[in-house]
């Protein structure tokens, strides 16, 4: 299993629960790198939404920076 990521604050602006954010990204079914470095996994909350997940490399360490329901853009 992957070491858990730590969730920044910035993950929570659109309001996604930090437990919500975590279970998206250990259940993720797709991902995409992006231009800027982060990763952008799409996974679903525990109640099953799919939310879009960035993490990037933060002081040496991977941390969530960003948790919303998914767009379209990712779910090809």
């Amino acid at each position: 299993m992957r070491d858990e990521p730590l969730v920044l604050h910035t993950a929570s602006r659109h309001g996604v629960a930090e437990l919500d954010a975590l279970h998206a990204w250990a259940f993720a079914v797709e991902s995409f790198v992006l231009d800027d470095g982060m990763v952008m996994y799409v996974g679903p909350t525990r109640a099953g939404h799919l939310l879009e997940i960035g993490l990037v490399q933060w002081h040496e360490t991977a941390a969530i920076v960003h948790a919303m329901p998914a767009r379209a853009r990712f779910l090809r």
